[in-house]
């Protein structure tokens, strides 16, 4: 219980400060490139994984065939760029409480995508968990005070991104079992490959000016660094949480840790948040949690055996900073 609960809070302080240090770059710093603070998070993990895999050998290398590094994850990564892209950007125009409400709506997007996709089904129970999710998030929507359509349309189209990314996964990284760390060590590269170009295009003449008219360089660049190394040790917390907890305590502790960022983004930037808004966050985790339990009844129906039950897939929360794509079992399957 003890690891279990320093598992948690380790992934809650990594996680929360991850998206505290993004909000800080785009509105203290005013550092408003996106694409750019993206880019150094994927150069950042990528050069950790490389350390932590092939340096000091702390993770075992899963081997990859070339074919299936292009067939495969490239596709993921590209997918995965875009789902970091976009929660970012949506972090430079909304809220912290905001955009984590918007981002717990990709449950629902994931399971209306396996529908109308993929032709999947699922028990009314699934459906029903899902009302909450969507009400709350319309409470949250009309209330907020900070509402900006840019920046909402950002999270949603963030949220089919994820949800797009979990489908996939189950198709084109079939037969790997990728911890955290491989994960990144494989897309990560990709994924600055792809970026690098448009964020030195759209973003390269803005960022070259904020050089010249910014005050504190150094500390403003140790902080842009220090984001996408803490966006890395991300991926280490999440490892161990999902080695000290069960699926229902990993669950909660998702929506436990959008109510800490809630609150801690609160006290530190003073976004006004209204009663009602407050409600409305409050709905949409409440039925994440409800999901998350009606998955997991689900599946533990089918493990049993019972014929008469079909087996949900699994659709793993979505979260904003540079997560890996990991199911919250225990098998450390992508």
């Amino acid at each position: 219980m003890v690891r279990a609960i320093l598992a948690i809070l380790q992934w809650w302080g990594f996680n929360v400060t991850v998206i505290i240090m993004n909000k800080w770059i785009f509105q203290k710093l005013d550092f408003k490139f996106p694409l750019t603070v993206s880019c150094v998070h994927f150069i950042c993990s990528s050069i950790g994984a490389y350390i932590v895999i092939k340096v000091l050998k702390m993770k075992p290398l899963i081997e990859v065939e070339q074919e299936d590094k292009w067939r495969r994850i490239f596709p993921m990564s590209f997918v995965f760029c875009i789902n970091i892209v976009l929660g970012n950007v949506s972090l430079r125009y909304i809220p912290v409480s905001f955009m984590q409400t918007i981002k717990s709506f990709t449950p629902a997007t994931t399971v209306i995508l396996q529908w109308l996709v993929w032709r999947k089904y699922f028990e009314w129970r699934i459906w029903a968990s899902l009302v909450p999710i969507v009400g709350g998030i319309l409470l949250t929507s009309i209330t907020e005070l900070s509402f900006n359509m840019f920046g909402f349309c950002a999270a949603l189209f963030g949220c089919l991104a994820t949800s797009t990314k979990t489908i996939l996964a189950e198709s084109l990284l079939h037969g790997y079992k990728f911890d955290s760390i491989n994960t990144v060590y494989y897309m990560a590269p990709f994924a600055t490959m792809i970026l690098a170009i448009p964020a030195l295009l759209l973003e390269g003449g803005g960022v070259i000016n904020w050089f010249y008219t910014h005050e504190d360089i150094f500390s403003s660049m140790m902080i842009i660094f220090g984001s996408g190394v803490t966006a890395f040790c991300l991926n280490f917390s999440i490892f161990y949480v999902i080695h000290s907890t069960t699926a229902v305590t990993f669950n909660v502790a998702g929506n436990l840790k959008v109510a800490v960022a809630v609150l801690v983004s609160w006290m530190i930037f003073r976004n006004p948040i209204s009663a009602m808004n407050a409600i409305g966050c409050a709905i949409t985790l409440i039925g994440c949690t409800f999901y998350g339990y009606v998955r997991h009844l689900l599946s533990q129906q089918a493990s049993s055996g019972n014929p008469s039950t079909p087996k949900t897939p699994r659709t793993p929360r979505g979260l904003m900073e540079m997560l890996p794509l990991v199911s919250g079992d225990k098998q450390e399957k992508v």
